[in-house]
């Protein structure tokens, strides 16, 4: 299967304890291809102020943002495959993400650049992220869940693929491959 995907980039997008960065490293697993987490991306300064519980601003977003399109460039660029996680919360994100592709026209959504939404009930995200301030395993305090919630924008024009965060992480990684495979035909 990963040759039917090779040059392409799949971004798992969606809130903060949606399961992207469990999800992309197992995906990538299944793939045989690069993994790549956007948290390692972060300024340390971005990371501070999360940990704070503020949400990071556009000024402060947007380079990290162009950052990650230039890896996923030159993963394109060699014909790599490569799973990206990252929340890519609003259509001009991903639309910085989508011009990783050089032949990207922007607004057509045409691109190497494909994006799967993790999808889950707040109820279950705030859980998730309970569990993890508890472990003390990330840097997102539970409290920013709203904003994320709040920032999210879906436009069915743009093809996102919606998958079920809710089930297992081996059902998600099951579900996203039967989802990848049906876009190659």
């Amino acid at each position: 299967m990963a040759s039917d995907l090779k040059g392409k980039a799949i971004v798992l997008m969606g809130v903060c304890g949606s399961g992207k960065s469990t999800i992309g490293v197992m995906l990538a697993k299944v793939l045989n291809c690069s993994f790549l987490d956007a948290d390692d991306f972060h300024s340390v300064a971005n990371k501070e102020k999360m940990r704070q519980g503020i949400p990071i601003s556009n000024e402060e977003r947007i380079p990290w943002l162009r950052t990650l399109r230039d890896a996923l460039e030159e993963s394109l660029l060699s014909g790599k495959t490569v799973i990206l996680a990252c929340s890519a919360l609003q259509k001009q994100y991903r639309e910085i993400l989508r011009s990783a592709d050089p032949n990207y026209a922007p607004g057509s959504h045409a691109s190497l650049v494909k994006f799967i939404l993790l999808d889950a009930e707040a109820e279950v995200i705030a859980v998730r992220l309970h569990q993890r301030a508890a472990e003390g395993t990330h840097f997102m305090p539970h409290t920013l869940l709203q904003s994320q919630l709040d920032l999210l924008q879906i436009d069915d024009s743009e093809g996102i693929v919606k998958v079920d965060a809710t089930p297992s992480p081996e059902v998600i990684v099951s579900k996203m491959q039967s989802a990848l495979l049906s876009d190659q035909e």
